[in-house]
């Protein structure tokens, strides 16, 4: 192959942002489904715009842009995160995470402030979980230092945050590391909470720690289920043995709890 023809060959040119932006607009457009988006919209109570694609379609989009821009760099990851989260729709959003999480390993420590500022405006579940959990949680297993700034959040105003710096913790726990004191502590400090999604939280991971650590979820809770809501018992105890369960049942129904969760959709 000639030199000339070396340097128009797709494999080796660098697409800009604003290109892969308009692959993606085509394809989320082609996807549409008006019915769905009214449907999400409704199930989200989200206030973004919807074009009703699904997660499935918007996965393999996302494996033909990797496929297709591997030479995709971070400053070029950072700009199209900005031009695709610019825009108030939901599947624009989705697929800036789903990219992110694609390309996770360009991200740097610096890249935690980017990181915050699409969690806070999320303000839906559907986005705040994969960008703390597939994004936020491996980039916390590259950079220590980065449960400095979990410590901030988790005692955040918004309850988003907080959810978030519990969910970072979900990769390292589901492994069996040792990072459940920490964890320990964020969830003692918003057991008492009302907020629905902080309980949900607080028992999705106690419940995927009880995989691998069932004794040590156990423990924790037990003396805890004085305070603990019934969302985060009943999601704590899944994979507990039939006694440990039973118990921590037991200890849950036998104390007084008038306090009842806000009204919120499950997840």
């Amino acid at each position: 192959m000639r030199p000339s023809e070396s340097k128009s060959s797709p494999s080796s040119t660098k697409p800009s942002a604003s290109t892969i932006v308009r692959q993606i607009d085509a394809e989320l457009r082609r996807h549409r489904n008006p019915a769905r988006a009214v449907a999400e919209k409704a199930y989200l109570k989200s206030e973004l715009e919807f074009l009703g694609v699904g997660l499935p379609v918007m996965r393999a989009v996302v494996r033909s842009i990797t496929q297709q821009h591997r030479q995709l760099d971070r400053q070029k990851l950072v700009e199209l995160t900005t031009r695709l989260w610019g825009r108030p729709l939901f599947e624009r959003r989705m697929m800036t995470v789903l990219l992110l999480d694609a390309f996770e390993p360009l991200l740097r420590r610096s890249d935690i402030a980017l990181l915050e500022r699409l969690i806070r405006q999320s303000k839906t579940w559907a986005l705040v979980d994969e960008l703390a959990i597939a994004v936020t949680g491996r980039l916390l297993e590259r950079s220590a230092k980065l449960v400095d700034v979990l410590d901030r959040w988790s005692v955040d105003d918004d309850f988003w945050i907080r959810r978030a710096a519990l969910l970072a913790l979900l990769p390292q726990l589901r492994r069996g590391a040792e990072d459940f004191e920490r964890f320990g502590r964020y969830a003692d400090r918003m057991l008492d909470e009302r907020e629905f999604f902080i309980r949900k939280a607080i028992g999705w991971v106690l419940r995927d720690t009880g995989k691998k650590q069932p004794e040590r979820v156990y423990a924790w809770l037990l003396p805890r289920c004085n305070r603990a809501s019934g969302v985060t018992v009943r999601e704590a105890v899944k994979y507990l043995s039939p006694r440990q369960r039973n118990a921590l049942l037991s200890a849950y129904g036998a104390a007084a709890h008038p306090r009842q969760a806000s009204g919120r959709a499950l997840r």
